[in-house]
């Protein structure tokens, strides 16, 4: 019996290893899972496309999207961050 313990020793380890192993597998994957899904939840909604005027905006989302991001934009002719005050009524 005495020769049995180094055995059962060893066999306790290995489990002991191989659990903790898959533990952190499946905490990595979670993770994965978790940071994918951040990414496709700041997708965003618009994309530069050329337009440049508040007559080609629908809404003024769209228009502060295209300031803030996009090339030679002439959407904010008093350049205080406001795009096309007028047509969205967003004046001071």
């Amino acid at each position: 019996m005495k020769n049995s313990y180094p055995i059962i020793l060893i066999s306790l380890c290995c489990i002991l290893a191989f659990s903790l192993s898959s533990m952190a597998n499946q905490h990595t994957k979670a993770s994965d899972k978790k940071v994918t899904a951040k990414k496709q939840q700041y997708k965003p909604k618009f994309k530069c496309d050329g337009r440049q005027h508040c007559s080609q905006m629908k809404s003024y989302a769209e228009a502060k999207y295209f300031i803030e991001h996009c090339p030679n934009t002439k959407m904010d002719g008093d350049n205080d961050g406001i795009p096309c005050e007028r047509q969205f009524n967003k004046g001071r």
